[in-house]
């Protein structure tokens, strides 16, 4: 892939970005989204538990992805803290 389609909030029309402005801006969203959703400790029984967790991003998986796809791909959603994280593997 050369190019990469966008289309802005509420806009009708598709836009061709290129990878050098894309990466920056989804690595960006995906920083500002687990800053302002991840989750330090959480209050269990009265004590402070460390779970370091982000609550606003999930990953999901589908059949079309590799073994070896698939543990990148979880391992990479783990060292962001993500929680929600699903794979779709039944062919």
């Amino acid at each position: 892939l050369q190019k990469v389609r966008y289309r802005a909030p509420g806009a009708t029309e598709w836009e061709e970005k290129t990878w050098e402005d894309a990466i920056p801006r989804i690595a960006r969203l995906i920083k500002d989204t687990r800053d302002a959703t991840f989750v330090e400790t959480e209050d269990v029984n009265g004590s402070k538990v460390t779970v370091n967790r982000c609550e606003g991003v999930a990953q999901l998986g589908g059949a079309a992805l590799d073994n070896e796809e698939c543990y990148l791909i979880s391992k990479f959603a783990r060292a962001l803290g993500i929680v929600y994280l699903e794979h779709q593997a039944r062919i």
